[in-house]
C-alpha cells in the first residue's frame, strides 16, 4: 500500500519474476540495514551509505515507471531502458567501494578534491540517475529545483557582484566532488537518516501489518464507539491514528482507511466530499502523531542533535490539538447533514482487546526503550522482533496440529514484510539523496543565510517594530513552506525549508525546537492544502467525490492545525505547547490553545447546538487568533470576543436544519 500510494507516483505492479528479483534485493538490503544496527562497518557510515544507495537506487528504476501509465491493461514490467539504468545505477553507486585495480574505498577518499576523470564521470552519471529516480517517484518539480541549485553553484560567479546571492562559482569537478566524495551531498544527513532510521520504521510497520495489527486496529476502533450518528466519523479518526503506526504514510493511510471505512461513512449519510476530506485529514494525522511521526521527525533529531524521544515529546500536545479539531468538526458535520448510526458487527471492545491487545505492546516498547536511552534504531528493531514473535505465537495458536505449515507461512510472511519495508521506503530514499544535492549546494555557496537575511529584511521594510518583524517573518515563512510543500514531498520540503527559512526564524529570536516543529508541521500540512493535496486526491478516488471539493473539506478539517504551529514561535509561552515549560504553564497554555481550536472548529463547522450565522463565525476568527497569541492581554481579548460570539449566537440561534456542506 505504501509503495503504490505514497507520494505522487504509483509504483508498478510487477509480474512474478521481476517482482521476485526486487523482493530478493530488498530483503538483502533489509538484512544489511539490520546488520548495520548491531555490527556497523568498520570503514564508517559513508561506506555503509554508498552500499545502501548503490543497492536501493537500481530498485527504483525497476519499481517505478518513467511516465504515468495510461493503459491499465498494458504490461507493467520494466523495459530495456529501465534495466540499463538499473545496471548503471548499481555500478556507479557501488563504484567508490569496488575493489578494481587502483580502486577501493580508501583510495577513493584519498582522491577527495582531486577526483580522476573516471571519478567525475561516475559521479555525474549517479547525479543524473538520482534526479531521474526522484522524478519517477515524486514528479518533475524536485529534480528541477535540484537542477536550479546546481546551475546556481556553477554559474554563480557570472552574476553581478553587487547582487547578494553572487559567489565565486564552483567548477563541475568540485560540484561532483561535493556530491560524490565528500561526506555530504548524496551521503549527507538526509540519506543517513533514511538508511539508519526511516527504513527501520518502514520495516517495523510492514512486520506489524503482517502480524494482523492493521485489521485489529480498525476492528477495535469500530467496537470502541457505541452506536451513534457520530460513531462512524470518530471511528475513522481513531482508525487513521492507529493505522498510521503501520504505514507511516499519510496518503497510504488515507487509502487503506478509506477502503474499510468509506462504506460505513456512506451508510451513515456522509457526502462523498466530506467523507474524503475526513479520510485525508485522518491519514495525514498519522504523520504528525507519536510514536512514529513522519520521516522529517528523524531529520529534526539529527539536525538538532537531540534524542528522537525528545521530538516525540514535543509532538504530544500539538497532536492532541490536531485531533481535537478533527473530532469537533466530526461532531458538527454529523449534525449538520443528519448522519445516521450504523450497525457494525465487530464484537465488544473488551474482548477484542484481550484477544489482540498485544499489538499495542510493540508500540509501547519503542517509547519505553527510548525512555531508557536505547537508541531509536535499536529500539525499533527490538519492537519489530516483538511484533514478529507475537505474530508467530498467534499463528501457532490457531494452527492446531498443522504447526509446521503455520511456521512455514509465518517465515514467508516475515521475509515478505522485510522486503516490503525496504520497497516502501524507496521514494523517501530517492528524495533524501536528491535533498543532499540542495543542502550541499546551499552549504558550499552560503545561499541559505543570504535568503534568510532577505526574508528578514523584507519584514523590516514593512515595519521596524520587533514584534511586527517577528509576526511578518513567521507569516512569510508559513506561506513559503506551504507553497514549497505543494510541489515537493514532505521530507524534501522540510529539508529545503530548514536550510533556507530556519536561519531567518533564528535571526528573529525563534529557538531551535520551535522553528523545527513549526517547519515540520507546515511541511506535513501541505499534503492537504489545495490545489495539490495528495491525500485528498487519493481519498476522492476512493469515495468518487469531487477532487476539489474533497480538498476543501480536508482543509476545513485541518484548519485549526494550520494556526496552532504559529503559536509555537510568536511568544515565549508557545514553547509550552512543546512541553518546554513547567506543568502549570503547560496546563494553561494547552487549555487556551484547546479553546482556540474549538473556536476555529465553530468557524469551519458552523454548528453549535444549531447552525451558526456567518456573522458569529466571522467574529470567532479574531477570537481564535488572539487566543493563539499566548500573552495575557491577547488572551483576554480573545476570551471577550468568544463571549460576545456566544451571546450573539444565542440571540440569533436558528432552529436545527439538515444541510450538506
Amino acid at each position: 500500500m505504501v509503495a503504490v500510494q505514497d507520494e505522487e507516483r504509483p509504483a508498478r505492479q510487477l509480474s512474478r519474476r521481476p517482482d521476485l528479483l526486487v523482493g530478493v534485493v530488498c530483503f538483502a538490503v533489509s538484512l544489511l540495514v539490520l546488520k548495520q544496527v548491531f555490527f556497523p562497518f568498520a570503514q564508517g557510515v559513508q561506506y555503509y551509505l554508498v552500499i545502501f544507495l548503490g543497492c536501493t537506487l537500481p530498485a527504483v528504476f525497476l519499481c517505478y515507471r518513467p511516465r504515468s501509465r495510461k493503459d491499465s491493461a498494458a504490461a507493467d514490467d520494466p523495459g530495456v531502458l529501465d534495466w540499463v539504468l538499473a545496471v548503471i545505477a548499481l555500478l556507479t553507486g557501488l563504484y567508490p567501494v569496488l575493489p578494481f585495480p587502483g580502486g577501493g574505498f580508501d583510495e577513493f577518499l584519498d582522491r577527495q578534491g582531486v577526483l580522476s576523470t573516471v571519478d567525475i564521470v561516475a559521479g555525474a552519471l549517479l547525479l543524473v540517475l538520482v534526479l531521474e529516480a526522484t522524478r519517477r517517484t515524486t514528479g518533475l518539480v524536485l529534480p528541477l529545483v535540484c537542477v536550479a541549485f546546481l546551475a546556481y553553484a556553477y554559474y554563480g560567479g557570472f552574476l553581478p557582484q553587487s547582487w547578494g546571492i553572487a559567489h565565486a562559482g564552483i567548477d563541475f569537478g568540485q560540484i561532483v566532488n561535493a556530491l560524490y566524495n565528500d561526506a555530504s551531498g548524496f551521503y549527507g544527513t538526509p540519506l543517513d537518516v533514511a538508511a539508519s532510521y526511516i527504513v527501520l520504521f518502514t520495516i517495523y510497520g510492514a512486520v506489524l501489518n503482517a502480524s494482523g495489527a492493521g485489521q485489529f486496529f480498525v476492528e477495535f476502533s469500530f467496537a470502541l464507539f457505541k452506536r451513534s450518528r457520530t460513531a462512524p466519523g470518530r471511528t475513522t479518526v481513531l482508525s487513521g491514528f492507529l493505522l498510521g503506526t503501520v504505514s507511516g504514510s499519510g496518503t497510504a493511510t488515507a487509502v487503506s482507511l478509506g477502503s474499510i471505512t468509506w462504506p460505513i461513512l456512506r451508510k451513515a449519510g456522509y457526502p462523498k466530499e466530506n467523507a474524503g476530506g475526513l479520510l485525508a485529514a485522518s491519514g495525514i494525522g498519522a504523520i504528525l502523531s507519536p510514536p512514529t511521526l513522519g520521516a522529517a521527525a528523524f531529520i529534526i533529531a539529527e539536525y538538532l542533535e537531540t534524542e528522537y524521544l525528545t521530538v516525540l515529546v514535543w509532538a504530544i500536545v500539538p497532536t492532541l490539538l490536531y485531533y481535537l479539531g478533527i473530532v469537533l468538526a466530526v461532531e458538527a458535520d454529523a449534525r449538520r447533514f443528519g448522519a445516521k448510526s450504523v450497525e457494525v458487527a465487530h464484537g465488544k471492545a473488551g474482548k477484542l482487546l484481550l484477544r489482540g491487545g498485544y499489538h499495542f505492546l510493540s508500540l509501547a516498547i519503542i517509547v519505553v526503550f527510548l525512555a531508557l536511552d536505547i537508541p531509536p534504531f535499536a529500539a525499533v528493531v527490538y519492537a519489530t522482533g516483538v511484533a514478529a514473535l507475537f505474530a508467530l505465537i498467534a499463528k501457532l495458536a490457531g494452527a492446531g496440529e498443522e504447526r509446521g505449515t503455520a511456521l512455514k507461512a509465518w517465515g514467508k510472511e516475515m521475509v515478505s514484510a522485510l522486503a516490503l519495508g525496504v520497497r516502501g521506503a524507496l521514494p523517501v530514499i530517492a528524495v533524501c539523496a536528491a535533498a543532499g544535492i540542495i543542502t550541499s549546494t546551499i552549504t558550499k555557496t552560503g545561499l541559505g543565510q543570504v535568503l534568510a537575511d532577505a526574508l528578514v529584511q523584507a519584514a523590516r521594510a514593512i515595519s521596524s517594530n520587533p514584534t511586527a518583524v517577528l509576526v511578518l517573518t513567521v507569516f512569510f515563512s508559513a506561506i513559503a513552506v506551504g507553497v514549497l510543500g505543494l510541489a515537493v514531498p514532505v521530507t524534501a520540503s522540510f529539508i529545503i525549508a530548514w536550510v533556507v527559512l530556519g536561519p531567518a526564524l533564528a535571526d528573529v529570536g525563534v529557538a531551535d525546537a520551535e522553528r523545527a516543529m513549526f517547519i515540520f508541521y507546515y511541511a506535513v500540512l501541505s499534503e492537504v492544502t489545495p490545489p495539490t493535496a495528495l491525500a485528498a486526491v487519493a481519498s476522492a478516488a476512493i469515495t468518487g467525490g469531487s477532487v476539489i471539493g474533497t480538498m476543501w473539506q480536508a482543509w476545513k478539517y485541518t484548519l485549526p492545525a494550520f494556526l496552532v504551529p504559529i503559536a509555537f514561535v510568536l511568544t515565549d509561552n508557545g514553547s509550552a505547547l512543546l512541553l518546554q515549560a513547567d506543568f502549570g504553564t503547560v496546563l494553561w497554555v494547552a487549555v487556551v490553545s484547546a479553546l482556540a481550536v474549538a473556536v476555529l472548529a465553530v468557524v469551519t463547522g458552523g454548528w453549535v447546538a444549531g447552525p451558526v450565522r456567518w456573522q458569529v463565525r466571522a467574529l470567532c476568527v479574531p477570537a481564535a487568533v488572539c487566543l493563539l497569541y499566548l500573552e495575557p492581554i491577547a488572551i483576554a481579548v480573545g476570551v471577550g470576543l468568544c463571549l460576545l460570539a456566544a451571546v450573539a449566537h444565542l440571540i440569533w440561534r436558528e432552529k436545527p436544519t439538515r444541510e450538506a456542506v
